[in-house]
């Protein structure tokens, strides 16, 4: 067993390396052929009319609200059960930020509040331009229902997925996360500690023709140099010729990158099937605990494992597990600080108490280790040092 286990970690095999190594003998290292590739293969894989691929899942979120025209004046709303990045990227564009809060059993917004809030803000007549709702850990009770009541107010969705690649939607099992027909897109992260890793990268899927277009073209300065969309090109304008029809960006991801992330898209079931595999084994081992267990689902991609203590069974804190556990060699985590409690949002009008249940849920939650190659003496060793940290209070 390792001197450490880490609450997750990279799966990279001689094929991901063979895969990158004939990458750099190639003609192409940045964008090209492989994360043509790549794309493609995410968009067969997913069942998504189109997918493109970017530096990473912030860039994948900044993109989108830009390609549905969020800005200044607008208004996002999103999950305070999220890392800062599902709001920032509303706050990238001047638009004003409000929050859903989550149902505690899911760790995800909760139907019912997205229901009442609506609800509120069309009496009020203003109601949001755009909710990104957050696949917590993988899971996505109650996602249907969320994205019936965005058609109902009229609010467009976008999936921050960056926890559920190779995930299904609970209410439609054979149907991949990112190819929701009732989402604009959804957005992925490719972080070494997700489903599947290009070191660092994203992607958006979408089944929008004209979305994909406007950010194909935004993830490149907002530059083209696809004759068919040239508006000012001369006749002695040749080969070197482009336009800037956007204010873009550099958001490209690399050939390097994209022939890792399809090397890994290869053994997708196979590293799905193994997070699925742990978590089931959690549930036998953990039960009976004083610990609320996440909702079992066999189409998650957990990529998180988060039981919350149960303070109606123990007086152990959050605080003092964590550090029992670290103590050991297990480097437990948490997910996530509520955005709403961070100075920078607090500077925005935000207070603790402004959506509790999230503020609950980080209060007793804890993310325990979990990833494809963890082996069941490292699970075992975890378990018994949470029973041991338990008894012993």
């Amino acid at each position: 067993m390792r001197s450490r286990i880490p609450y997750s970690c990279q799966t990279i095999d001689e094929d991901d390396i063979a895969a990158v190594s004939e990458c750099l003998r190639s003609d192409f290292l940045t964008q090209g052929p492989q994360t043509l590739a790549f794309e493609e293969a995410a968009s067969a894989y997913l069942g998504t009319g189109h997918a493109v691929a970017v530096s990473n899942g912030t860039a994948a979120l900044h993109l989108v609200c830009i390609a549905l025209g969020l800005g200044a004046g607008d208004l996002l709303w999103t999950s305070p059960n999220s890392f800062v990045a599902s709001a920032n990227a509303g706050r990238y564009l001047g638009a004003d930020v409000d929050f859903v809060d989550i149902d505690p059993q899911t760790g995800s917004i909760d139907p019912d509040v997205l229901e009442s809030k609506l609800l509120a803000a069309s009496a009020s007549g203003r109601k949001p331009d755009i909710l990104i709702a957050v696949h917590f850990a993988g899971h996505t009770h109650g996602f249907d229902r969320v994205a019936a009541l965005c058609v109902e107010h009229g609010v467009t969705l976008v999936e921050d997925a960056a926890h559920a690649f190779g995930a299904a939607y609970e209410d439609r099992p054979n149907q991949m996360v990112g190819s929701h027909p009732l989402s604009a897109a959804a957005t992925f992260s490719f972080h070494p500690l997700k489903s599947i890793t290009t070191g660092e990268g994203g992607m958006i899927t979408t089944n929008s023709e004209d979305i994909a277009n406007k950010l194909a073209i935004l993830r490149s300065h907002g530059v083209t140099k696809d004759p068919a969309l040239m508006t000012d090109a001369r006749p002695d304008d040749g080969g070197w010729y482009y336009e800037q029809h956007e204010l873009g960006f550099n958001y490209r991801i690399s050939d390097i990158q994209a022939a890792l992330g399809l090397s890994q898209m290869r053994k997708i079931d196979t590293l799905m099937t193994a997070r699925r595999n742990r978590a089931k084994r959690y549930e036998e081992l953990l039960s009976g605990l004083p610990l609320h267990l996440p909702l079992a689902t066999d189409r998650s991609s957990w990529h998180l494992y988060v039981v919350r203590l149960d303070r109606a069974r123990t007086n152990v804190t959050r605080k003092a597990m964590f550090d029992a556990l670290r103590e050991r060699g297990i480097e437990a985590h948490v997910h996530y600080i509520p955005i709403h409690t961070q100075p920078y949002y607090r500077s925005l009008g935000f207070t603790a108490g402004d959506f509790p249940e999230a503020e609950d849920y980080y209060d007793t939650c804890l993310s325990l280790p979990i990833y494809p190659v963890m082996t069941d003496e490292e699970q075992d060793f975890v378990s018994t040092a949470i029973s041991d940290t338990l008894a012993y209070a």
